[in-house]
């Protein structure tokens, strides 16, 4: 089974992964580590993450082992991939690995769980569960502000939300594989819902799935 999770940033799409995974006993992938890595890739040479000779590069020669590293998380981190991600090479590059991913999950796993912006309506079009994970800006902003002073970040409120407001118009805007619900997608707006409310919810349609 391929579960296909997409949203913008902050919208809890990862957490709901990860624990939809561990549920279930599937393998996870957050693709947009994939991006994290390739554009942080391309910003420590010196490169900037826009440039499509340097992004195919990087995607190319991705090192799996960088997927941990703190620095991918961060707001830095966060715009390189959003950068980087509108390089159609550089989707193409990466594309054969998620899809590889997906049809042979590592460790002999019965079912893949998916999360970022593309997975139902491109990486995995014939998915079995697509869910699209949303919030209004505001209240994202304001979680990612948060995460940032939990980790001892200094942080300004005004301008979590403008960076918010520019990736996601950057994401959606894009011309190869914008970021948006695919038509067979269940919409989980999050704006009003807590971890534990969220998760049942898309337990449920999975339950349905399952059953059908």
């Amino acid at each position: 089974m391929i579960i296909a999770i997409d949203g913008p940033a902050a919208a809890g799409k990862g957490t709901l992964a990860r624990r939809i995974a561990a549920e279930l006993d599937y393998a996870y992938l957050d693709t947009g580590i994939l991006y994290r890595a390739a554009g942080m890739a391309v910003v420590r040479a010196g490169g900037d993450p826009a440039d499509p000779v340097a992004g195919e590069a990087a995607a190319l020669n991705l090192d799996p082992a960088t997927f941990n590293d703190p620095a991918l998380r961060s707001d830095e981190g966060a715009n390189a991939a959003s950068k980087i991600s509108a390089i159609p090479v550089v989707r193409a590059a990466l594309l054969t690995f998620q899809r590889r991913f997906s049809t042979t999950p590592p460790d002999g796993k019965e079912g893949v769980v998916m999360d970022g912006r593309d997975i139902g309506t491109v990486v995995c079009p014939d998915a079995d569960v697509k869910l699209f994970v949303t919030a209004s800006t505001e209240v994202r902003a304001q979680r990612r502000f948060k995460e940032l002073q939990e980790r001892g970040v200094e942080a300004i409120y005004a301008r979590v939300l403008q960076d918010m407001q520019e990736r996601d118009e950057r994401d959606s805007s894009r011309d190869v594989a914008p970021m948006k619900a695919a038509d067979d997608a269940h919409l989980l707006d999050t704006s009003a819902m807590d971890a534990e409310t969220v998760f049942d919810k898309a337990m449920a349609i999975i339950a349905a799935r399952k059953g059908a």
